[in-house]
């Protein structure tokens, strides 16, 4: 081994041992005494995964229906696993075994470190833009939240980059192998919001590698590479092929999908124009990228006992234990959103993305510097309405993904990316008259900024939307603590800008050397980003187990679970449809997911809301007599109950059961007649069947129904059937595709009734039925990830091969 390559292996050891030392850092309590982060959507993910877990350690069969969200749908986006998934394994050796979300913010070192090599920025500024990219505050907000997924969506589009780019820049298979790997990785993720910004990102980078081609007029090897890309592209798909494929199947039956209402005006493919463009940021609002508290950061920010909210609250009478309740959620943002927190990217991050704009080549900047336009043009959303609007009509698929402020991590990728190959250039560049007048007019727009904030503050108002709702008292204390909040971020952020002018103006004056110039700059990054890191992930965000404490079965839930049999669904009369924590332990009527059945949707706006009223109206009016809510009733929920207590579960004796005959049928002709009618209809005796979709039964039997095993793939019924044929109404949700029904063996088709439920036409007579799940997109899916995840290993040993044995390992 030669002296360079053990110099480059030893270099980067210790780099990405300082990023594990960062991950550790960041993530003590974890490390340490074993706490989490109480990460909101984790929790509901356990709970709509937990009876599926359950499951596979029970039988080793993998559920692929979940019958414990919204009376049933679909598992693939509730926990699935897929065993032709080999890839993972990788994933999980990049990220040292370490779980979420403490490996993805590791992976997001590394990877942005490998793109800025990729860039040829020397390692100890790699480094320093790798802890910049990781702990950025989109990434940290997101992790707060238990957005994991999309954290790790993120974490991998360096890397994806880094791929494509080192295919176009002279290392051709190594750059194959690592797009087909990295690719495969962000993809498995299963966040396409994210993967959806990466294309835009790569949309971006292929436009410029071919307008450099034209000049060049060398098209041969940009073909041969962007051939190879595509390659990539096909085998990463591959490798998540039955993922995918579940995914964009289901995707046509959700919410994301076409509604079939004409009533509901929601005729267009994709979300509600309102819901998608709910939060937007106002125009000034992505300043938060420079100045994190310039509208206030958090809609629940914690405040100091020193504040003027504080003070005001003593002044009103409060004693000190409910002020300091009291300002740990106090609502000092005052931008256009109706919650938020802030996306920081760095002070020095934004100094850096000027700098880039200042002295680099248009080659190296126009692409990125529209990045980072495009990005805070579509974090508008509302607020610059014609341009989204246009993109939200015409872009293809950009309608399926809601919160558009999300489109800042473009912004915020592009700056990381363009400041720190500008800071690079920096290090090597000579001092010379021109170069000086631009790192003045760099410092003088930075600075300069940040002082007029500060001189100007009182100009600025600090009135936010929900200041209506605030007493006048507490108001002007708010306000106060607004105007603090951003004169002390804004102080903040001129010590950095000065700190920095001071390690460059000590670099050009060859005061110190340039390693000790970098490692200065790196330590500043470090202190910016990770003071600020500490603000969303302090000790007081962990806890001890988490999951044990939000599922620790109550009184209420021992209740059910000591009555309830397998089909018996339970309501919980607490917001819930939104909430996951009834599914943990029971079979329910609602739940908590972005990709719910569109149909099922329906029902709850329509039917199954105006009936939770009606509920809670009976139990005040001290009845227990449910019989007026037809819909509940034919989802079979046995069980209702509004707190943790065993008197507060509330059974229904008047729930249609499992399975049951009608002895009418009732044609409609459209969805939106059906829908209009399952409300009111006598569920028990009565079915509505859509005569556009399916042909009529003749019916002129009855009989019983009585379910004799269920497992989430597989339901079996005994059916004793008099006086010819009946038409069985089976309390499961209709879901077109993948579940088969058999009656003795025979197998027939499965209609739809009420707008969600199954139904059967069974002959008269005894009759075992089944309804099996074997969805066949799932298991020719799984065969292909098998062979493309092979594929994409090879491809990227492959490359790494051919790398060390061309010499370009030991560079």
């Amino acid at each position: 081994m030669n002296s360079n390559l053990k110099k480059n292996i030893l270099t980067h050891g210790l780099i990405i041992l300082g990023f594990l030392f960062i991950t550790l850092l960041v993530h003590y309590p974890t490390f340490i005494a074993g706490e989490q982060i109480n990460q909101h959507d984790i929790l509901q993910g356990v709970g709509g995964n937990n009876q599926l877990q359950l499951h596979r350690a029970g039988t080793g069969e993998e559920a692929l229906w979940n019958p414990y969200m919204f009376s049933g749908m679909p598992a693939y986006l509730t926990g699935a696993q897929y065993s032709g998934d080999l890839i993972s394994y990788v994933y999980r050796g990049m990220r040292l075994g370490m779980k979420h979300p403490q490996g993805i913010l590791f992976v997001a070192f590394v990877s942005f470190y490998i793109l800025l090599l990729s860039f040829k920025v020397r390692p100890l500024i790699a480094a320093a833009g790798a802890i910049a990219f990781g702990l950025n505050g989109f990434n940290m907000i997101g992790i707060m939240a238990g957005h994991n997924a999309k954290i790790a969506a993120v974490a991998l589009m360096p890397m994806v980059l880094a791929g494509i780019h080192l295919a176009f820049s002279g290392k051709r298979w190594l750059g194959f192998g690592l797009t087909a790997l990295a690719l495969g990785l962000q993809i498995r993720t299963n966040h396409p919001q994210i993967t959806y910004y990466l294309a835009i990102i790569v949309a971006a980078y292929g436009i410029n590698a071919l307008i450099q081609v034209f000049k060049t007029k060398d098209f041969k090897p940009f073909g041969i590479n962007a051939a190879l890309m595509i390659l990539a592209a096909v085998l990463a798909v591959g490798a998540n092929y039955g993922r995918l494929a579940t995914t964009l199947e289901y995707s046509k039956y959700t919410i994301r999908g076409e509604s079939e209402l004409l009533a509901a005006k929601k005729a267009s493919s994709g979300l509600d124009k309102d819901y998608a463009f709910r939060y937007s940021n106002g125009i000034a609002e992505p300043l938060f990228l420079f100045v994190p508290n310039i509208f206030g950061g958090s809609s629940q920010q914690e405040l100091s006992t020193k504040s003027a909210v504080a003070e005001a609250l003593g002044n009103a009478g409060y004693n000190r234990s409910q002020i300091a309740n009291q300002i740990k959620t106090v609502p000092t943002y005052w931008g256009d959103q109706p919650l938020t927190a802030p996306y920081y990217a760095g002070t020095l991050t934004v100094i850096l993305f000027i700098l880039g704009i200042l002295i680099l080549p248009k080659r190296h900047k126009v692409w990125l510097i529209s990045l980072v336009i495009l990005g805070i043009m579509m974090s508008w959303g509302k607020n610059f309405e014609g341009f989204n609007n246009l993109l939200f009509d015409y872009l293809p698929g950009y309608n399926k993904f809601r919160s558009v402020t999300f489109t800042i991590i473009i912004t915020i990728f592009a700056m990381n990316l363009l400041g720190f190959v500008a800071l690079e250039k920096l290090v090597t560049a000579e001092w010379n008259q021109e170069l000086k007048k631009k790192i003045f007019i760099l410092f003088g727009i930075g600075g300069g900024f940040l002082i007029v904030l500060m001189l100007f503050s009182s100009a600025l108002g600090f009135r936010g939307s929900i200041d209506s709702q605030l007493p006048e008292w507490f108001l002007d204390a708010v306000r106060d603590d607004r105007k603090s909040l951003l004169i002390r971020d804004s102080m903040r952020a001129l010590m950095f800008v000065v700190a920095f002018a001071i390690v460059i103006w000590a670099l050009f004056k060859k005061r110190v050397k340039t390693s000790q110039v970098m490692i200065g700059l790196a330590f500043l990054i470090f202190v910016d980003s990770f003071s600020l890191t500490k603000r969303f992930l302090g000790a007081q965000k962990f806890e001890r187990d988490p999951t044990a404490s939000f599922f620790q079965m109550t009184d209420a839930d021992k209740a059910i679970a000591s009555q309830a049999l397998s089909g018996e669904r339970v309501l919980n009369l607490q917001n819930p449809f939104n909430e996951n924590r009834t599914s943990y332990f029971h079979e329910s009527i609602g739940g908590y997911h972005g990709a719910k059945i569109r149909r099922y949707n329906d029902l709850i706006e329509y039917c199954l809301q105006p009936e939770l009223q009606s509920a809670f109206q009976t139990l005040q009016s001290q009845s227990m007599n449910f019989s007026g809510l037809p819909v509940l009733n034919m989802l079979n929920t046995k069980f209702m109950y509004a707190g943790t207590q065993a008197n507060a579960v509330f059974p229904n004796r008047y729930a249609n059961g499992n399975a049951w005959t009608v002895n009418r049928v009732i044609p409609v002709n459209s969805p939106d007649e059906e829908i209009g009618q399952v409300c009111s209809i006598d569920s028990k005796n009565e079915a509505l069947i859509d005569q556009s979709k399916f042909e009529m039964p003749q019916i002129s039997g009855a009989g019983t129904i009585v379910l004799t095993e269920k497992s989430p793939n597989l339901v079996k019924y005994s059916a004793e059937i008099n006086g010819g044929t009946a038409l069985g109404i089976f309390s499961e949700i209709y879901y077109p595709e993948g579940w088969r029904a058999t009656i003795d063996g025979n197998e027939t088709e499965i209609l739809r009734a009420n707008y969600v439920l199954r139904a059967l036409a069974i002959p008269s007579g005894s009759h075992e039925v089944i309804f099996e799940f074997k969805p066949k997109t799932y298991y020719v899916g799984n065969t292909i990830m098998l062979i493309s995840s092979i594929l994409v290993i090879l491809a990227f040993m492959g490359g790494v091969g051919v790398e060390l044995r061309s010499g370009n390992g030991t560079a």
